[in-house]
């Protein structure tokens, strides 16, 4: 059976060294490379299954790297970031990381997130979902995984499928922080509501005319997001 690969992007080899010590130690075959050039490079000749990427390296960092490979990968990644920058964790998910986990961190932790992202990838189309369902102008094909604005075809990631998913099933009813958060990142994100704003505003910048007063998918101040049950239509 073909390991689950990692490839581990830092210019940085003790931290290279150590991480695929752990990784190789917990069952994972692991890559490395030690800038983001070097990690796109290993990206499209070895096809890893999930990207650990460090953001502060030379000749690319990890935002451009990350910039880069959403253009033509949805390969998961988890981010690297200096303890309190904020600003770099968040410019990160709106990039399209999965995950981030702050510097230093505990190696046990970040085995745990890899885990948790395997799980997600191996989550498949939940039974009685509905395969098409128009919303206003946005109409969204679950079984061929396509969705149209207006007429105008919109590339969605597997984390904003899930979430789209999770709500349009569940249209009419809202559906709280943290039961998002389980049920897309796994229980133990249950209480990070800043990964979830983020890939909600990611969502809707795809989805809504104006995101900045959304019409398909709704807040619930302090509390969670609704989807309306399109009137007539069965869902």
């Amino acid at each position: 059976m073909k390991k689950f690969r990692i490839l581990i992007v830092d210019d940085e080899p003790r931290i290279l060294n150590f991480l695929v010590t752990k990784l190789k130690v917990s069952g994972y075959e692991t890559l490395t490379a030690g800038d983001g050039q070097e990690g796109l490079e290993q990206v499209k000749a070895q096809e890893p299954d999930l990207v650990v990427l460090d953001l502060l390296m030379p000749r690319m960092d990890g935002l451009d790297m990350l910039r880069q490979l959403r253009s033509f990968s949805t390969v998961p990644v988890i981010v690297l970031t200096a303890r309190g920058d904020e600003a770099d964790r968040i410019r990160g998910l709106q990039l399209g990381a999965d995950d981030y986990l702050p510097k230093p961190f505990n190696p046990d932790e970040l085995v745990a997130r890899i885990e948790a992202i395997r799980r997600r990838l191996g989550t498949g189309d939940q039974p009685g979902a509905a395969e098409s369902v128009v919303l206003g102008d946005v109409a969204i094909d679950f079984k061929n995984h396509n969705v149209a604005v207006g007429g105008e075809v919109k590339y969605l990631t597997r984390i904003e499928w899930l979430l789209l998913s999770q709500l349009v099933n569940s249209a009419g009813r809202l559906i709280t922080y943290d039961e998002l958060l389980t049920s897309v990142w796994g229980p133990e994100y249950r209480d990070d509501v800043q990964i979830l704003r983020t890939w909600i505003s990611r969502l809707r910048n795809k989805l809504e005319s104006r995101p900045g007063s959304p019409r398909v998918i709704r807040t619930i101040p302090k509390t969670g997001y609704i989807i309306d049950r399109p009137q007539g239509e069965p869902i």
